[in-house]
């Protein structure tokens, strides 16, 4: 059981470098909150198209497909479940009422005015329509699927996806050094109003950091229990949850360690503080391609607004 590579998520991907790689993290930042912001007040085929934005682009991409499919399959399960659950979950509450006047009110008082041979007067829904609109689309016993909740299924699934996964390819193709540094650049006029963002962006870069180190505990304490051959069954269930606090105990303890260790590192090296010993990770440079996917980021925010609310 490895988890640094059967759970990726989150994790930059260092070979093979990709065209999305080589994009200034700067413009990949606005691309990214522009696939954040953009489902906001949206209508249900610009979330749908974001699905399909997203997944051209992992494609062109050239993504290895054992990356694709570790990462993009979880994503795509767990938007498919929500949607289901949603499009057959009630559209609203299930409240009985009773009407105030009869269903057919005129109808009852032409029956008992016209003479018997009246020709029979027919109900309102058996007319014929004018339009095929249906708001009930499918119902089969108790499954029950209306316009309601298909539109709100799609607004669970595609935000999902999109969220996820959006934000997962910008980690899966951006270094954590490269995103501190387009990050702290993008913030320096914060500075003017005494933000501290030089201690965030090193917040962000540890923070970063130590995800692997939490992956690579987590591994180790699995595989150390593994090879004990702990018999669960005898245990039962209060000598089970003794066994797996004293794991979580034990992991909280090396999670503090390796940060005190990380502290001592950068003590030893003269870090005494961010604004008196700054390290410039990334120089930034707009290249001809970097132009080109920012001119991309207006037309995807002009269509936005032309046609986002269909």
């Amino acid at each position: 059981m490895d988890l640094l590579r059967s759970l990726p998520i989150g994790l930059y991907l260092e070979q093979p470098v990709t065209w999305l790689h080589q994009i200034d993290p700067r413009i990949k930042l606005v691309w990214l909150l522009g696939f954040l912001l953009s489902p906001i007040s949206a209508g249900p085929i610009w979330r749908l198209s974001l699905v399909g934005w997203l997944l051209l682009l992992t494609l062109a991409t050239r993504i290895p497909f054992r990356v694709w499919r570790q990462q993009m399959g979880l994503v795509i399960i767990f938007s498919l479940l929500l949607f289901l659950v949603t499009m057959l979950a009630p559209d609203g509450l299930d409240v009985t009422h009773q009407t105030r006047l009869p269903d057919n009110e005129l109808a009852l008082v032409e029956t008992a005015v016209q003479p018997t041979d009246a020709p029979v007067q027919v109900a309102a829904s058996e007319l014929p329509q004018p339009t095929g609109y249906r708001y009930v689309l499918i119902q089969q016993s108790r499954i029950t699927v209306t316009r309601r909740s298909l539109e709100l299924a799609v607004r669970a699934g595609t935000l999902m996806f999109v969220l996820i996964y959006s934000t997962n390819l910008y980690l899966l193709t951006t270094a954590p050094e490269e995103i501190t540094a387009g990050l702290d650049n993008l913030m320096q006029p914060l500075r003017r109003f005494n933000v501290p963002v030089t201690e965030i962006v090193l917040t962000l870069t540890l923070s970063l950091r130590f995800i692997p180190l939490v992956l690579e505990e987590i591994q180790n304490l699995v595989r150390s229990v593994r090879t004990r051959a702990i018999n669960w069954k005898k245990l039962g269930f209060r000598g089970t949850s003794q066994v797996w606090l004293m794991i979580s105990e034990r992991l909280l303890d090396n999670l503090l360690l390796r940060a005190e260790q990380i502290a001592s590192a950068m003590q030893v090296r003269g870090f005494t503080s961010p604004n008196q010993h700054q390290v410039r990770w990334y120089q930034f440079r707009l290249r001809l391609l970097d132009w080109a996917v920012l001119l991309g980021a207006g037309a995807f925010w002009s269509a936005r607004i032309f046609w986002g609310y269909l």
